[in-house]
C-alpha cells in the first residue's frame, strides 16, 4: 500500500533530489520548456504548477516564497511579471508533459515538460520567430556583399604578388647561382 506517499524519490537523497528539482523548475521558467525523464517531469510539475500559483497571488510574501525555491533572481522577476499573467483566468493545469520516447543510451522514457500557452501567445511566438530568421538571413546576405568585396579585394593584391615556387623576374636579367648540394662524406673506423 502506498499510504502516505505521495512523491518520487527518483534514487536520490533528500538534498540532491530537491537541488534537482530546484533546477529543473528553474529552467522550465527560464526556457518555457525542457526536457527530461518523465518521473523528473512529473515531480517537477507539481512544484512548478505551486510556484506559478504563488505568484499569481503577487504579494510580498509570495514573491519570498518563491524566491526561496527559484534559483535565479531574473528568473523570479519573469515569472511574476510575465509568465503569471498567462494564467490570470485559468484555475490550474499550466504545464504539459509531452511524451517523444525511449533515449538511445539508457532507454529512459523522455518527455517535455512545457508551460501551457493561449494561441495568442503562440502566434507572438511564432511571428517572433519568423522575424528573427528574416534578420538573420538579411544580416547573412549583408555578409556575403562584404565577404564578395573582401575576396576581390584579395585576388587584385594576388595577382601583384608572384605565386609560390615561381621566382621573380631580376630586372638585371642575372639571377643568382643555385646553392650547391652538401654531401657528408662517411667515414669508416678502421681496425
Amino acid at each position: 500500500m502506498r499510504h502516505r506517499k505521495d512523491h518520487r524519490k527518483l534514487s536520490r537523497t533528500w538534498s540532491h533530489r530537491r537541488a534537482l528539482l530546484r533546477n529543473l523548475v528553474t529552467a522550465l521558467f527560464q526556457y518555457e520548456r525542457i526536457e527530461t525523464t518523465v518521473a523528473k517531469a512529473k515531480e517537477s510539475r507539481r512544484l512548478a504548477e505551486r510556484l506559478i500559483t504563488f505568484a499569481k497571488r503577487g504579494d510580498v510574501a509570495a514573491r519570498r516564497h518563491v524566491a526561496r525555491f527559484v534559483m535565479k533572481p531574473e528568473i523570479v522577476i519573469k515569472l511574476f511579471g510575465t509568465i503569471a499573467p498567462w494564467y490570470t483566468e485559468r484555475q490550474g493545469g499550466y504545464t504539459r508533459i509531452i511524451r517523444i520516447g525511449r533515449r538511445l543510451g539508457d532507454a529512459g522514457e523522455t518527455a517535455y515538460l512545457e508551460l501551457v500557452k493561449s494561441t495568442e501567445q503562440k502566434e507572438q511566438d511564432r511571428l517572433a520567430r519568423i522575424a528573427a530568421a528574416e534578420a538573420k538571413e538579411t544580416a547573412l546576405k549583408g555578409d556575403k556583399a562584404t565577404k564578395d568585396k573582401k575576396a576581390k579585394a584579395e585576388e587584385s593584391a594576388a595577382e601583384e604578388k608572384p605565386k609560390r615556387g615561381r621566382k621573380k623576374a631580376d630586372s638585371g636579367g642575372t639571377s643568382s647561382p643555385a646553392p650547391a648540394k652538401r654531401t657528408r662524406k662517411k667515414t669508416v673506423s678502421g681496425a
